[in-house]
């Protein structure tokens, strides 16, 4: 139980990976007509908050969940380090920099989904994410030729899909994190025994 608790405590983690991940989706879609270079530059912000997001909270958390926690974190940065460093990447690199990414947080997201089954229920919601960020992943892998609009209309639905998934499981954490203190959230009424 006290893996649950801790694991637990750090649900606003998620909700801030959540947050980053739907305003990214959000901007792809309001934005369209974004040239290759601020997609660039977008999915390098992203990417680099949610690996430092996806750290704090492995150096925080329990050890029993460290280690996927770390790896995802280590690839969203290395991830948004590589589109800040090289900003001139061409649109067939980036793509294949997002699908390894989707697919290794895809990857991830199944193994937490597999860990958290005694913390939260319906834990289904984490593994449906998981599987389209690896669904995403290959098929951006198998069709990358795909037009640019089309694409970067794929990625934000894609990012607001996995910002949702995360969000959902934030929340879950957090009841359970109330519910194992029995305090209130936020300054409001105690849990009742």
């Amino acid at each position: 139980m006290l893996a649950a608790t801790q694991l637990a405590r750090y649900w606003w983690v998620l909700a801030l990976r959540g947050i980053a991940a739907v305003i990214f989706g959000i901007l792809a879609f309001i934005w369209p007509g974004m040239t290759l270079a601020v997609l660039v530059i977008l999915f390098g912000a992203y990417a680099l908050v949610d690996g430092v997001l996806a750290l704090i909270a492995a150096f925080r958390g329990e050890t029993q969940h460290r280690i996927a926690l770390a790896v995802e974190g280590l690839v969203s940065v290395l991830a948004g380090l590589a589109a800040f460093v090289w900003p001139g990447l061409t649109a067939l690199v980036l793509l294949y920099i997002i699908a390894f990414w989707a697919i290794i947080t895809g990857v991830l997201e199944i193994v937490e989904a597999i860990r958290l089954r005694h913390v939260i229920t319906n834990e289904f919601g984490l593994i449906l994410g998981g599987i389209l960020s690896i669904v995403f992943g290959i098929v951006l892998l198998v069709s990358p030729g795909t037009g640019a609009l089309a694409v970067i209309f794929l990625i934000g639905a894609y990012a607001i899909i996995f910002g949702i998934t995360l969000l959902v499981l934030a929340w879950r954490l957090r009841e359970h994190s109330v519910a194992t203190s029995g305090q209130a959230p936020l300054g409001g009424a105690a849990a009742a025994p």
